[in-house]
């Protein structure tokens, strides 16, 4: 079963889920603020537990997934960044594709967090996935996340279709710097 690898950047470490990271990810997921552009619908902790769950799931799966992301001076979990197959019922299908994502405490938000941490993910995703691209999925409305995706070298958009709501697809290649 492959898990998680750890990741460091100069103010942040991405690392495999712990049971402890439920209700620092849960504060979060409760927000109605932070939950604005990903369903609108705050999530009960059971649901948030249930999501953390899945997680290693990924890994297991897939060989891509999600980290927990930790503030480096403090050890304060503040978000949770990386790639997932949703199985997503869209069009376009982007079903079989890493679909890279991040979400925040809404305390943690404008202080680049989003763009070092999604920056550290496609770095390891340029040397460890097979060649192809990275989609990521963003609200129209939800600048913030559009401006995080551009950064990261995003840069192809097309309209879709998720959930009979119109969503963004943002398209990024792997760019292939060694092997896995």
């Amino acid at each position: 079963m492959r898990a998680a690898p750890t990741l460091e950047t100069a103010r942040l470490i991405l690392r495999p889920f712990r049971e402890s990271d439920l209700e620092p990810i849960a504060a979060a997921a409760t927000d109605p603020e932070t939950v604005r552009y990903v369903g609108g619908k705050p999530a009960t902790r059971e649901e948030t537990w249930r999501k953390l769950a899945t997680m290693p799931g990924m890994w297991a799966l897939f060989g891509f997934g999600y980290w927990i992301v930790e503030r480096v001076g403090d050890g304060a979990v503040i978000g949770q960044a990386g790639f997932a197959d949703f199985k997503r019922d869209m069009a376009p299908a982007i079903e079989g594709l890493p679909e890279m994502g991040w979400s925040f405490a809404r305390h943690a938000w404008g202080q680049g967090y989003a763009s070092e941490a999604g920056a550290a993910a496609l770095e390891w995703a340029d040397r460890n996935l097979a060649d192809g691209e990275i989609v990521a999925i963003i609200d129209a409305d939800n600048s913030a996340s559009i401006r995080v995706a551009e950064k990261l070298g995003f840069d192809r958009r097309e309209a879709a279709v998720y959930r009979d709501e119109p969503i963004l697809i943002f398209r990024r290649r792997l760019r292939l710097s060694g092997g896995g």
